[in-house]
């Protein structure tokens, strides 16, 4: 049902966007037709009625998808979170202080810092 329910909206919302760019806009750039030029099938008034209602009937059958959706979404599968289901991780200790205990400073791990470090005292020439 989930899934017949799905395709469903996702057709109403592809044909939302398809009847969305058909519209002629304001400044007249994006509209497919021109306006009411040369006689033809559907121009002028009776395309922007038509396209009008179209858009009106699709907005109506998305939110009514949408809201169908969100329902059976809500009354099938878990009510819980997946929070809930979530194990809780198990306590470490806290970080190792060099000096404490005779514990070393951890080693660097070869990265772009540790190589940039120096390793020994920087040699400064003396003056005599």
């Amino acid at each position: 049902m989930a899934t017949v329910l799905l395709v469903i909206h996702l057709m109403v919302a592809t044909a939302l966007v398809g009847v969305v760019l058909l519209q002629k806009s304001e400044g007249g750039a994006l509209g497919i037709g021109g306006g009411s030029g040369a006689g033809g099938f559907l121009t002028g008034r009776g395309t922007a009625n038509l396209l009008t209602r179209t858009t009106a009937a699709l907005a109506a059958a998305f939110f009514l998808t949408s809201i169908a959706l969100t329902l059976l979404a809500r009354h099938s599968g878990n009510a819980g979170s997946v929070f809930d289901t979530l194990k809780p991780l198990a306590p470490t200790s806290g970080p190792a202080v060099p000096g404490e205990n005779g514990a070393k400073a951890p080693a660097g791990r070869g990265g772009i810092l540790d190589k940039l470090q120096p390793r020994e005292a920087p040699s400064v020439p003396q003056n005599p």
